[in-house]
């Protein structure tokens, strides 16, 4: 019986240690339940797989799976590093009672969301939980306290809401707290000013409110503290001077008011200082020249007064030093000449006077000098570029002097900005020795000697403006449209000669402006190869010839002033084809024949045409009527008789319509008013297109306030309705003809109104693309999210800088952006918000809020276009977070996170500034629409396609 007993007992011992081994890998089912409980879209995990025979060896099988790390001897899982991999769902929590000595979990930089699982606070051994950049939401859990070995926590970008975690200062060994980027509202707990062995605390881009608590002083150990981008009130805590150990502190954009403390000035060890954007007043703290380790200092936009200290020449490590947006004055002292680390020197917009220090840049690597808007005098430090690295001199807006000799060898220049001064002389800058340079603009000065001779060697130039240089002289170097890059070259009012040098290649100018100036010649044929080109000002020359039809053809041309020539022979058909052109002035010229008959050209208006002695058709005279008698053939007996019954007739008719008009009355009599593009209709004609009745007197309203007309002719209007007291009619007229004349490529055309005594029916152009609104989520390229952009802010740059008296737009909005035949974005219902504010009789003094309120609402439009719809009203929302935080998302939102996409980066970065700078919380503080468009202007729009 031993015999046949002996197998069996073999089998069920062999099977017996199987499940006993199996049983011992308890962590390798707990990872595999985890995995099946998660989103892994991108097959992250799929090496994670059950052992095909079972697990003999006793070690723990899942330590072969990626992101997980065990003891020496496989036995034990102690970390858990599941970063970057692209997981998402909710994260599960009952498998975590299996890794009691985990000692590491790293979840970040995935798409967790929900509530973070309350198991995870039962890892005792956790030293370290990385739970960043996911979308966990709701209040952070109670019961952290469990993780009482935790060094590290970092929760970083989430969506958590609620009150910051009080019991976090219970927990004896951290030093590392990162809550920074969600939505925690309420104070920071004092008790977070007890924390006894901290060294990191990271809390900014919240909505966080209430005084910085003082007790935060206590913290010796914490040697970096970013607590900013919240809306704290009252001043900084003269306590924080306390923090012995602090090398780094943010309290940016926190709405804080008082003075700096001068307290600050014991943290001996601190090498970075932002306190940017805030409502800080008063002077800055000589004492801050204690601070021998300040490395970087930024107090810009703010309300500092007063002058730059003079101690602040023993700062000796000072790298950055950030004062713009204030109400600074006095000179800049000397010894910040002096500074050998000085490499990026903010002071643009205050009220600096005197001139800047004649060793700028000599004893140090100077890169970025920006001073602009101020009221400095004298001329460039001759030393400037004796680092050889300057790459952006900015100087506009001043009353500097004197010649550009400092820059003549300065080849690391990228970006020039001298505009609005008094320099003189010629310009010296050798074009071939700087490689780099993309923006010049040396606008409103006193050049002579005319442009340098070697602009076509600047292969990188973009921008080149030095109009308003009347004593410049020179001619267009002969090789200036090769420049493959370049896209605006203005030169107007330059006293420029010659004639304009052929358009060998010009593919990416976008604008050239040469009015005003006395220049002889032709239009060059070649133009033909400026595809590109949008708007070309050649007016108050001298040039001559016929209009070539290779202009006439481009795509892309909206603007052509050619007035004040002598151009001769007729007007190019082919511009009435355009389906671009906004404007085209050939008056004062020698232009003869017919006005090509195309809606486009018609709808310019007399003053495009006028001067042309031999120039006919609509909106001149007619063709056949320039034939008549008028003509030299006439005599004068009869031009004078036929005159006097032409007056006689007209005075007649006149008096016949006013008794008419008074027997009749004039209530309910309708009027037609036609702006440029609108044939000139009958109120009858119009109110025809709305109703099928016969009398204009029994019109019904509109069914809505806004719909669709197809008038005579066939043209289609949009048409909005709007209602007024007989006593605000002529205040509304008046302003509804201001709206009318406002023509710009960006604008949706008001066309015309009808009217009586108490209502009116506009006419706008009709587009058929849609709005902004409705198509923001549609995946779009980079270049063309840079075309919308742009292209709203000079709609809105024209409205407010443009037109006299300025009009706000009142109502701007993705729904009020809409796209015409060429998906160029136009602002529709500019205006008509003050309009009925007028109608009601209320004061036109509000028109200054609402530019400030336009500016503030193209900053969130921005960010609704950089995010495809993502953020809408974003405004409060980016200036509460961190911006690294805001550019990452973007980034990602853009596929700009790769090494190969630094330059869309860089763009990127620049649209968000100016985001932020429209949505500052003060008005007075937001950028003008002209200024706006200046920092968009050097986009190249060239990211992925």
């Amino acid at each position: 019986m031993e015999i046949f007993q002996w197998p069996h007992l073999n089998l069920l011992f062999s099977s017996m240690l199987i499940v006993v081994v199996l049983a011992a890998d308890p962590y390798s089912d707990a990872l595999l339940s985890f995995k099946s409980e998660i989103i892994d879209t991108f097959h992250n995990l799929d090496d994670w797989l059950e052992p095909n025979n079972g697990n003999p060896s006793g070690k723990v099988h899942a330590c072969s799976w990626s992101g997980v790390k065990c003891d020496n001897n496989s036995t034990i899982v102690i970390g858990l590093n599941l970063s970057t991999k692209k997981l998402a769902g909710k994260l599960p929590g009952k498998q975590f009672s299996v890794f009691t000595e985990l000692v590491e979990l790293n979840i970040s930089q995935n798409s967790f969301s929900g509530e973070i699982p309350v198991e995870i606070f039962n890892l005792t051994n956790l030293r370290s939980l990385d739970i960043s950049r996911n979308n966990f939401s709701g209040h952070f859990p109670g019961g952290v306290t469990g993780l009482q070995s935790l060094v590290v926590l970092d929760a970083f970008s989430n969506s958590f809401s609620g009150p910051l975690p009080v019991e976090l200062s219970k927990l004896e060994f951290l030093k590392v707290l990162n809550l920074a980027g969600s939505y925690f509202s309420g104070p920071i707990p004092s008790a977070y000013g007890f924390f006894k062995r901290l060294e990191f605390l990271h809390l900014a881009g919240n909505f966080i409110s209430g005084n910085i608590p003082p007790e935060l002083g206590n913290l010796q150990t914490v040697t970096h503290m970013e607590i900013g981008y919240n809306s704290y009130e009252g001043n900084i805590p003269w306590q924080l001077g306390n923090m012995s150990e602090l090398q780094y502190l943010d309290i940016a954009g926190s709405n804080l008011s008082g003075s700096i403390p001068k307290q600050l000035s014991n943290l001996t060890k601190l090498q970075s200082l932002f306190l940017f954007r805030n409502q800080l007043t008063g002077l800055i703290p000589w004492e801050f020249s204690r601070i021998l380790a300040l490395t970087n200092l930024d107090l810009s936009d703010n309300f500092i007064s007063g002058p730059i200290p003079e101690s602040f020449a023993d700062l000796k490590n000072l790298r950055l030093l950030s004062l713009m947006y204030n109400e600074m004055n006095g000179t800049v002292p000397d010894g910040i000449a002096e500074l050998p680390s000085l490499d990026t020197l903010f002071i643009w917009n205050n009220f600096f006077t005197g001139s800047l220090p004649r060793n700028l840049g000599k004893n140090s690597k100077l890169r970025w000098l920006d001073v602009s808007i101020n009221s400095f005098i004298g001329s460039i430090p001759p030393h400037i570029c004796a680092g050889g690295e300057l790459f952006k001199l900015i100087m506009f807006s001043n009353k500097f002097t004197g010649n550009l000799s400092p820059l003549s060898n300065c080849s690391s220049l990228v970006r020039i900005r001298l505009e609005d001064n008094s320099f003189s002389g010629e310009i010296p800058l050798t074009l071939s020795h700087l490689p780099d340079v993309s923006y010049i603009d040396l606008s409103r000065n006193k050049f002579t000697a005319g442009i340098p001779s070697d602009i076509s060697q600047a292969s990188k130039l973009q921008y080149f403006n030095v109009s308003n240089n009347p004593e410049l002289g020179g001619v267009i170097p002969e090789e200036t449209w090769s420049l493959p890059l370049l896209q605006n070259f203005s030169a107007s009012s330059c006293n420029i000669s010659g004639n304009l040098p052929p358009f060998k290649s010009c593919k990416s100018m976008l604008v050239v402006e040469l009015q005003k100036n006395n220049m002889s010649g032709v239009v060059p044929k070649s133009v033909s190869h400026c595809q590109a080109l949008e708007i070309i000002n050649l007016a108050s020359n001298q040039l001559d010839g016929h209009i070539p039809d290779e202009l006439a053809s481009l795509p892309a041309l909206s603007v052509a002033d050619l007035s004040h020539n002598n151009f001769s022979g007729s007007i190019p058909a082919e511009f009435g084809k355009s389906t671009n052109l906004l404007l085209l002035n050939v008056s004062y010229n020698d232009i003869s024949g017919a006005i090509p008959s195309e809606k486009v050209l018609q709808s310019m208006g007399r003053s495009a045409y006028v001067g042309n002695r031999e120039l006919c058709g609509a909106p001149l005279r007619s063709c056949s009527a320039s034939m008549s008698i008028f003509g030299s053939k006439g005599t004068g007996k009869l031009r004078l008789v036929l005159l006097l019954s032409a007056g006689v007739t007209i005075l007649i008719a006149a008096l016949l319509f006013w008794l008419v008009y008074l027997r009749k009355g004039n209530k309910g009599q309708w009027k037609m008013e036609s702006f440029i593009g609108l044939p000139q209709f009958t109120a009858n004609d119009v109110l025809r297109s709305f109703s099928s009745a016969d009398s204009m007197e029994e019109l019904p309203p509109l069914y809505a306030a806004v719909c669709k007309a197809v008038l005579p002719t066939g043209i289609t209007v949009l048409v909005k309705k709007i209602e007024w007291e007989p006593k605000r009619m002529k205040v509304a007229i008046e302003f509804i003809t201001q709206m009318g004349n406002a023509r710009h490529r960006n604008l949706i055309r008001l066309l015309g109104f009808c009217y009586n005594n108490h209502m009116a029916y506009m006419l706008y152009d009709y587009l058929p693309n849609g709005n902004l609104a409705e198509k923001v989520t549609m995946p779009r390229d980079w270049s063309t999210k840079c075309r919308i952009i742009t292209g709203i802010a000079r709609g809105l740059c024209f409205l407010h800088h443009d037109w006299n008296p300025a009009i706000s737009h009142g109502d701007l909005n993705s729904s009020t952006i809409v796209f015409d035949d060429n998906f160029e974005p136009r602002l529709a219902d500019f205006g008509f918000k003050y309009l009925i504010e007028l109608i009601k009789g209320r004061s036109s003094e509000a028109i200054k809020d609402e530019l400030y309120m336009d500016i503030y609402r193209f900053g969130e439009i921005i960010l609704e276009i950089l995010t495809n719809g993502r953020l809408t009203n974003g405004g409060e929302i980016v200036q509460s977070k961190p911006q690294d935080v805001v550019l990452r998302e973007i980034y990602s939102e853009n596929e700009a996170t790769d090494d190969s996409t630094n330059s869309l980066q860089d763009e990127i970065k620049q649209v968000v500034d100016v985001s932020l700078l429209c949505t500052r919380s003060r008005p007075a503080d937001r950028p003008s629409m002209k200024d706006a468009l200046k920092l968009l202007s050097g986009l190249k729009g060239q990211g992925k396609q």
